[in-house]
Formats: structure tokens, C-alpha cells, sequence
């Protein structure tokens, strides 16, 4: 039982897992804080949270879990701020989609890495924001990615294991350079991909008929353009190397696909899409 949680930044990540919680019983007393009065009122008219304040000191005291689910961005501004209030005995989580630069902005807030902070990551959300978006089963069977430091106590770790698995997650545990590696890959190129498609279509002069025969191939591919832009700003300028290595690698690869169009190369293209076809049905069968 966590006595309480404090959320910093309730919106569909950490409304989410506040739900989740309350329906295992595995809560006390949530307290929300953040920057906007009226997302918080929300949020507590609609049972996420006990109570709140925009006080983030205030919000950290008496927490035995406190979670970040803010922009990777605001990170260190955030950690500042509530550093000198933390309770010795909290443990310190987040949620952010890059773990390098938080681990990096934990450092640098605390002038070391603190035995009760674990940086985890869960892989679930939607293209929808906020705190109404949020909804208790986001969890359900999802996978929840911890990456402990050096320095991490091995009872935070569990406790925060038992959090996400309080809230029907797959807990697992890797280093934090490869997990950014690995979500460059699989999150942030396809995001940054969706973005720049439809805004490439969305300057095109005949805009309006290209988005009238828009099918579902279309939908399907750019629904993630429609999550939370600054939240994706800084996810990929916090996770610049290896986003700009999958770029290249992504570009080369595209680079190809055009020369075996302008050149008749209809083996190559039937090569990647029969390839490609193949490892999706892989991946979807082991879903």
C-alpha cells in the first residue's frame, strides 16, 4: 500500500495509474499538483485525485511515492523546485520517454543520484491528453520499463516494480542508454515520421482534397500527429544521438526505396515489402 502518492502533472499517464491504483486498493491518498488550477479542479471532480496544489514543495510532503509525469523538458525545473522538501523516505519515480536526460537532470537537481530515485518508463497512452483522457485498464498487460542507476537501493526498485504492478503492468529492467536506443526506434522516429507527413501534406496546395480521400492506411499511420506536440518537441531534442542515428539509418533506407522506384526496381520493392510484411506479422502474432 502506498500511503501517499503525490503526481506531478496529472494528466493521462499519471491519471492513469492513479486510477489503476485506487480499483487494485493499492493507494491511500493521491495529491496532484501542476501548474493550472482548473486541470486539477478536473481532476478531482472526477475522483483521480484527493486533493491538490499548485505548491509543488508543498505537494512532495508526507509522500512515500512521488511521481514525475511531466514534459522530459521541465524535468530539471521540476526537481529543483521540490528537491529540499522531498522526504527522506520517498521514493522518486517518473515517466518521461527519454531516460538519459532524466537521469542527467536528477543529477544535477540533487547534486548526486539519490538511492530513492528510479527512472522508469511505461510503454502505453494514447493519442489523447489529459487528465479526462485518463482511464484506470491503460496498464492492463502493457510493459512498464525501469532503468535503475548505479546508485538506486534495491527496495525502491521493488516498491516501484510493485506500483506498476499493482497497476496490471509487465515490469522490466534495462540500461538506460539502451533503452533510448530501443524507443528512438519503436516511439520517437515513428512520431517524429507522423508529424512530418501530414504537415508536409497539410502545406501542399490541394491540401483539402488530399485530407477528403484520406482512407484508413492514412488514419492509421498519422493518428500519433495528433498527440501533444511540445510534449514530442522535447522528447526528441532530449533524445538527440539516438534519434539522429535512426534518422540517418531510416534515411538511407528511404533513399534506396526512391532509386528502385526511378529505376523500375520492381524486385527490391516487392524485397522490403514482402520483408517488412513478414516482421509485422511476426510482431502483431507475439502481441
Amino acid at each position: 500500500m502506498i500511503k501517499q502518492l503525490t503526481i506531478i502533472g496529472v494528466g493521462l499517464i499519471g491519471g492513469s495509474l492513479a486510477r489503476a491504483l485506487r480499483e487494485a486498493g493499492a493507494v491511500g491518498e493521491v495529491v496532484g499538483t501542476g501548474r493550472h488550477v482548473a486541470h486539477l479542479q478536473q481532476a478531482q471532480k472526477l475522483g483521480v485525485i484527493d486533493r491538490y496544489t499548485t505548491d509543488l514543495a508543498a505537494a512532495v510532503q508526507g509522500a512515500d511515492m512521488v511521481l514525475l509525469a511531466v514534459p522530459v523538458g521541465a524535468m530539471e525545473v521540476v526537481l529543483r523546485t521540490i528537491a529540499p522538501q522531498l522526504p527522506a523516505e520517498a521514493v522518486l519515480t517518473d515517466a518521461g520517454s527519454t531516460k538519459g536526460s532524466v537521469i542527467e537532470a536528477v543529477r544535477r537537481a540533487f547534486g548526486e543520484l539519490p538511492a530513492n530515485f528510479v527512472p522508469g518508463h511505461p510503454i502505453a497512452g494514447t493519442e489523447n491528453s489529459g487528465v479526462e483522457a485518463s482511464f484506470a485498464d491503460l496498464y492492463r498487460d502493457r510493459r512498464v520499463i525501469l532503468t535503475p542507476t548505479e546508485a538506486c537501493s534495491a527496495d525502491a526498485v521493488t516498491r516501484v516494480r510493485e506500483m506498476w504492478q499493482a497497476a496490471g503492468a509487465e515490469v522490466t529492467e534495462m540500461d538506460a542508454e539502451h533503452h533510448d536506443r530501443v524507443l528512438a526506434a519503436t516511439s520517437h522516429l515513428p512520431h517524429l515520421l507522423a508529424f512530418a507527413l501530414v504537415d508536409t501534406l497539410a502545406k501542399m496546395d490541394d491540401k483539402q482534397e488530399i485530407f477528403a480521400y484520406a482512407a484508413g492506411g492514412f488514419r492509421d499511420f498519422t493518428r500519433i500527429a495528433s498527440s501533444d506536440p511540445k510534449m514530442w518537441r522535447d522528447i526528441c531534442m532530449h533524445n538527440e544521438p539516438a534519434l539522429l542515428a535512426m534518422l540517418d539509418c531510416f534515411e538511407a533506407d528511404l533513399k534506396r526505396l526512391r532509386e528502385a522506384i526511378a529505376h523500375d526496381d520492381g524486385d527490391y520493392l516487392l524485397e522490403v515489402f514482402s520483408h517488412a510484411k513478414a516482421a509485422r506479422d511476426r510482431f502483431c502474432d507475439n502481441e
